[in-house]
């Protein structure tokens, strides 16, 4: 069983190191990728950040600059996997993992593959950023205002603004001590919700447009093409939100958003407001996630999908 000491055992160990995290990345990938990036920056590490399609709305993150498409051919001391459920969710950055030396897997979702040398896991924890915290004080970076924002910008994230379930008193005294670092949970906040491309707003329109409401309106469903996000002009992330406004409906129990990928298939997220464990459903197609809030990859057309998805989630319905 991995142990704290051993993830700072390995942390310290390594001189070359390579941040990872999962595909299509949400604000606690991102969040706690640059949380780390920059904490081993300061004890001197020689590291990258891998960060596939970052949103330009978290720009304002320190080390966000300094994302990186791909890293180095030689191998790493050491790669970190943060908030990935499996080592599928890395798609095309997995070799990073299968080719460094000790590899280490930092996580809160129910189903990990525990899939690295070194698994950090806790299914308890509402943000993989609020598991960060704990590790980088075992490792006595001191937390400055610029990782302050980062480790906020996870947990703020993930737990969509201290509303989703996992949130603990534990939760809001990380935040309380994130706060005196002197970061502004204000601006935060606005740039990880408020501001948004008026892309996304485009592709939005072409999601609701086509949201319709099935098995007595406990299910919504959309979906978006690669064509549509060209329409659109879509930029990385202009996708985010558009599950959460089906859910957000009266009466829907699970939303499910399908986003067309580069080979074709397609990313599903799915959404629950009460008792259906998304996260069951996923399971059924090789994905995961959490009780309210899962995802997982499926072929074929929309509405195949679609046919498909519901024959699972009306067995979990009231």
């Amino acid at each position: 069983m991995t142990t704290l000491d051993n993830i700072v055992e390995e942390i310290k160990k390594a001189e070359s190191i390579v941040v990872l995290t999962h595909e299509t990345p949400d604000g606690d990938a991102i969040g706690s990728s640059l949380a780390m990036y920059n904490a081993l920056k300061q004890i001197g590490k020689n590291v990258d950040v891998i960060i596939p399609e970052c949103p330009r709305n978290f720009d304002f993150l320190a080390g966000a600059k300094d994302v990186k498409k791909e890293g180095k051919t030689d191998n790493y001391d050491l790669a970190i996997a943060l908030d990935c459920a499996t080592i599928d969710r890395l798609n095309g950055w997995k070799n990073y993992l299968d080719e460094a030396n000790v590899t280490i897997n930092i996580d809160h979702h129910t189903k990990n593959g525990m899939f690295a040398d070194y698994n950090y896991v806790n299914p308890a924890s509402p943000a993989c950023a609020q598991i960060l915290i704990i590790v980088l004080e075992a490792l006595n970076i001191k937390i400055t205002k610029e990782i302050g924002e980062c480790l906020l910008t996870g947990i703020i994230t993930d737990t969509g603004g201290f509303k989703y379930q996992g949130v603990s008193a534990e939760t809001f005294q990380f935040v309380a001590w994130l706060l005196q670092t002197g970061v502004n949970v204000s601006n935060v906040y606005k740039k990880a919700f408020q501001i948004r491309t008026r892309s996304s707003f485009e592709l939005a329109k072409i999601a609701m447009n086509r949201l319709e409401f099935l098995e007595d309106g406990k299910i919504a469903f959309t979906y978006i093409t690669k064509q549509d996000e060209e329409n659109a002009n879509a930029e990385p992330g202009d996708h985010e939100g558009i599950v959460e406004e089906g859910r957000d409906v009266e009466g829907v129990e699970v939303s499910v958003f399908l986003r067309q990928r580069e080979d074709k298939t397609y990313k599903v997220s799915l959404r629950s407001n009460d008792y259906v464990n998304v996260s069951d459903v996923a399971l059924v197609f090789g994905g995961g996630g959490h009780v309210k809030a899962a995802g997982c990859k499926m072929s074929g057309t929309p509405e195949q999908i679609k046919s498909t998805l519901v024959s699972i989630i009306r067995k979990y319905l009231k």
